[in-house]
This record gives C-alpha cells, sequence and structure tokens, in this order.
C-alpha cells in the first residue's frame, strides 16, 4: 500500500510524525507533502498569484511554499511515483468537529485527494491544552489511530467522499471507543474581533479563538467527542441542497 502523508500544521509539526508513526502499522511505502510552514484555517485554498516551490528534506520528503491543497497537489504531480492508493491528513493540533471543518486546511488536504478520486482521511487530536505541543499531546491519535484506519482502509467508499476522525483529549485508556456520527453545528454569532495597536500606533484585529457555543445533538461528532469517543464522520463533496431544487425551479421555471 502507497500512502501519501500530508497537513496544515506544517513540514516540521509533531502531529505530522504521530500520522507517520500510525501509517507504519500498515505501509513501508509512505510519501510526505506539507506546507513548509502552519496553514491553519486556510481551508481549501489553492496558491494562484504566486509560484510555488518544492523542497526536499530527505527520502521521500517534501514541502511546499503553499497551502494543504498546494501540498497534496505537487505531493500528485509531482513528488510521488504513481497514484497512492490513501491519502492521510494530520494529525491536526486541535479538533476539526462540526462547521469548523469548513475552514480547515486539515480536511481540505483530504477533500483534495477525494476530489482525485482519491481514498482521503482527515485526522485531528482534539486538546485542551494551550501552548506548544508536547509527547503526550497526541496520545490519543497514537493509541487509537490504528484502530481507527484499519476498518476505514478496508470498507468501500463512494466517489467523491473522505472521512473526518477526531481523537478526544483523554489518555488512550480512557477513551470508550469509536464512533460513527454526523456533522454537528456549531453557533459563530458569538466570535469575537480583538482590537491592538502596534508599536507604530495603527490598528491591527485578531480573530478571536474562544469556545463557540455549540449544541450536543444526538448523533453527532460533537456529542461523540464529549462522551469520550473518537468521532469518524463520513463527507460528501456535493454541497447541493438538494431538498430546495424543487422550490427554487418552480419559482424560476
Amino acid at each position: 500500500m502507497k500512502i501519501l502523508l500530508t497537513n496544515d500544521d506544517g513540514i516540521h509539526a509533531p502531529g505530522l510524525e504521530v500520522l507517520k508513526e500510525i501509517a507504519r502499522h500498515f505501509s513501508d511505502d509512505i510519501w510526505i507533502c506539507a506546507p513548509d510552514e502552519e496553514q491553519s484555517g486556510m481551508g481549501h485554498a489553492l496558491t494562484l498569484t504566486r509560484p510555488v516551490r518544492l523542497r526536499q528534506h530527505g527520502e521521500r520528503r517534501f514541502s511546499v511554499t503553499g497551502t494543504p491543497t498546494d501540498a497534496v497537489t505537487m505531493g500528485l504531480r509531482k513528488v510521488m511515483q504513481g497514484e497512492p492508493d490513501v491519502i492521510l491528513s494530520g494529525v491536526n493540533r486541535g479538533a476539526n468537529l462540526a462547521d469548523d471543518i469548513t475552514y480547515s486546511g486539515t480536511v481540505s488536504a483530504a477533500i483534495e485527494g477525494a476530489l482525485a478520486g482519491i481514498r482521503s482521511i482527515a485526522l485531528s487530536q482534539v486538546t485542551n491544552r494551550e501552548g506548544a505541543a508536547t509527547d503526550d499531546t497526541f496520545e490519543a491519535a497514537r493509541a487509537w489511530g490504528p484502530k481507527v484506519l484499519g476498518p476505514l482502509l478496508d470498507t468501500p467508499l463512494p466517489k467523491r467522499t473522505l472521512v473526518n476522525v477526531n481523537f478526544p483529549a483523554l489518555p488512550g485508556d480512557a477513551i470508550k471507543g469509536i464512533r460513527a456520527v454526523r456533522q454537528g453545528f456549531h453557533d459563530y454569532s458569538r466570535g469575537t474581533v480583538v482590537e491592538g495597536r502596534d508599536p507604530r500606533g495603527f490598528k491591527y484585529y485578531w480573530f478571536g479563538l474562544q469556545a463557540m457555543e455549540h449544541t450536543l445533538d444526538h448523533g453527532t461528532d460533537l456529542e461523540a467527542i464529549d462522551d469520550g469517543f473518537v468521532s469518524v464522520t463520513p463527507l460528501q463533496l456535493d454541497l447541493t441542497h438538494h431538498s430546495s431544487l424543487g422550490e427554487l425551479g418552480e419559482r424560476f421555471g
């Protein structure tokens, strides 16, 4: 099995090394192509207004001066020798749950893989800690990553779909199991923009990253994580709201 690894935290992120450890349970044919620096919150951005540079850091290990989407594109078209069987994105330091997936570079890298017709899985480690990652930050991902990936690699998935996995912020032996769940919902209406001034007196703004309001609806990724389970959510690339097509068709027909 040939595996391509990527992320949005950058080529030197500790979560990428954790992902490599997990991938080693399934293959020795592992390739890495990731952004050269952190690209969190970039979503599915593609670099179009400047050149993207590719750098090699060792055997089958590369970085790009661009987004997670750029990294997957370059990995598939310029780095790898043959198409991978699976693309793994992560392990992200921080949750990618509910509506957060629309901002996530981690999930967007998997989206790019799904667009290319390749089985793609995004993995994120929920954390309650602030500051730099430590060795135990990814304890849950290390313990449960192989348990989650094994069945996912054997399960047939429809085209243009991907899987989003989140590990709770718990010790590995405290996790209760794995749940297949739907995407939850966050309330972003209370998000803040923090204003400050730089040393020259000019204003700047920083988007607040405080905890969002959310409802733990039954059967969602938010509920699974809150209950101490690993969440596994299949996602589709068709964003069409099909139930609205009939009404709109009547209005414009």
